[in-house]
């Protein structure tokens, strides 16, 4: 049985924010300036935004990959091909002659190991989240040929293999700080606090890139990485803020795929009652923040999703702006003996985006306006971890966790699980019908796939009011001229060094 491999829908969303594809020229070596340093170089973190911009596809590959710049969908990497089989599994067809950088062959025992690897109890990757709520089931059918198999079966399987990158079969089952990877680059240098080096492998089994050489600086002031652009002293900044993209020679902005949100844990007085929790978002003005703070293009968030994901529902309205509102629902909540008057902390992460600080000031001024007692607290990301996902903290009061969720693929799927389903390593709350939903939404096909995932988004924001949802984010970055390169939808998370020319 033969599988179409994308939606139209997935491939509407991944070629509206298209670009032209550089033309490779001269090979060279350049700098990037981030707004986090790495804290991790562990391949099965690479869906983190931070780690992912500079190992995924530089150093360690998937099995497929998604086409954000053109129109073929789910595009081979290390599987050259796939097919359902019968059974409902998927037969994966691994690509002959690569090499892992220690000089090791690539086979299906690797692919093994790794799903082994990302799903194991042992160690907490990140990518294990986008599988939540699957029972997988791995078969070796010979050295270049692997079979998986999920339950409840997965139509859109070979688009999650575009998150596990594969390490060889001897890698141990803890974090590794040097990754061995099967990409065009290997790392040469982590000095951290300082900067991160990749170089070029003259053994790849793919092109030869035109960047010989990769150097990451760290900076948490956007304006500083557009002066450092500007001045010659990098080449590419992925992320800087709106005030400092002037120059239309060498910024660009570009719709990201990120989702601004707070996190409710609905598990803590007073953010259990719904009301308290519907207070929290009739109290924050979205329009405000645009064109001031955030982007003008920015898009005001209905759902965790951006608006190009399958099932996205336009009939899911805003929360408007009313004080007057949150505080009769709140003197409601008090009345019923709520304990509303509890300070509320909002934990932000440090540089997660432009005028991070600036907007999460803004927000508990507005929520202090309704009659909130808010806190504001800033932790680097890898404490920010510590909040955001379970287990969450014994002994807690009641929080709210600012992020930003990244979904470039075009799919619920990558998103739902792991945000909203009671056993999701990142949700607040548990509901059966929330459960349900996934469930089906996940093993659906076509109309009935977007209408379930419709469905949810819906009652997420509706009925549940699980998040208090801010915006969908534009991004800018600024690229020097001797580069061609032009960001999309997927930029904030992942960087290919391959897509870069330069000139």
């Amino acid at each position: 049985m033969k599988k179409t491999l994308i939606s139209g829908a997935l491939i509407a969303g991944a070629t509206l924010f298209s670009a032209l594809s550089p033309a490779l020229a001269a090979s060279g070596a350049i700098k990037i300036v981030l707004p986090e340093e790495a804290d991790l170089l562990e391949p099965c973190m690479a869906t983190r935004s931070n780690i992912g911009r500079i190992i995924m596809e530089n150093v360690s590959e998937t099995l497929t990959e998604l086409d954000v710049r053109g129109k073929k969908g789910v595009m081979p990497r290390l599987a050259e091909k796939w097919e359902q089989n019968a059974d409902g599994s998927w037969r994966f067809h691994l690509r002959q002659g690569v090499k892992f950088s220690d000089g090791t062959v690539f086979d299906a025992k690797d692919v093994k190991h790794s799903f082994d690897r990302v799903m194991s109890d042992k160690i907490t990757c990140e990518a294990k989240r986008y599988f939540g709520g699957m029972t997988i089931t791995t078969n070796v059918v010979d050295d270049n040929t692997i079979d998986i198999k999920t339950q409840p079966v997965q139509p859109i399987l070979p688009l999650l293999m575009s998150l596990v990158t594969i390490v060889p079969e001897s890698t141990p089952m803890q974090f590794v700080r040097e990754p061995v990877g099967t990409g065009p680059y290997k790392l040469t240098n982590w000095t951290p606090g300082q900067q991160i080096v990749l170089e070029t492998r003259e053994d790849y089994w793919g092109k030869k890139p035109s960047v010989t050489k990769a150097t990451y600086l760290f900076r948490a002031d956007p304006s500083v990485r557009a002066a450092m652009v500007q001045t010659g002293e990098a080449d590419l900044s992925p992320s800087i803020s709106q005030l400092d993209a002037t120059n239309p020679k060498t910024d660009f902005s570009y719709l990201d795929s990120e989702t601004v949100y707070l996190r409710i844990d609905h598990n803590i007085a007073p953010l259990n009652d719904v009301r308290v929790r519907k207070a929290l978002n009739l109290a924050i003005d979205r329009q405000a923040f645009l064109g001031t703070l955030v982007p003008e293009g920015a898009v005001l968030a209905t759902a965790i999703v951006p608006p190009t994901t399958l099932g996205w529902n336009p009939d899911v309205k805003q929360f408007p702006h009313d004080v007057a509102a949150a505080k009769k629902l709140l003197a409601e909540a008090k009345a019923a003996g709520v304990p509303v008057e509890t300070p509320i902390t909002i934990i932000a992460r440090t540089a997660n985006f432009p005028n991070v600080t600036e907007i999460m000031e803004a927000i508990q001024a507005q929520l202090q306006e309704a009659g909130f007692k808010v806190e504001l607290k800033f932790v680097e990301v890898a404490e920010h971890e510590t909040y955001y996902s379970k287990p969450f903290k014994e002994g807690r009061g009641p929080q709210l966790v600012a992020a930003m969720h990244d979904n470039s693929k075009g799919d619920p799927s990558f998103s739902m699980f792991f945000k909203y389903a009671s056993k999701g390593t990142q949700s607040g709350f548990s509901d059966p019908k929330v459960d349900d939903l996934i469930q089906r939404a996940s093993a659906a096909v076509g109309d009935e796939r977007a209408r379930l995932w419709s469905q949810l988004i819906a009652y997420l924001h509706d009925d549940v009011v699980a998040d208090v949802l801010l915006f969908h984010m534009v991004g800018f970055a600024r690229v020097s001229e001797k580069l061609d390169f032009k960001p999309t939808i997927a930029t904030n998370s992942m960087l290919q060094l391959s897509e870069i020319g330069i000139r």
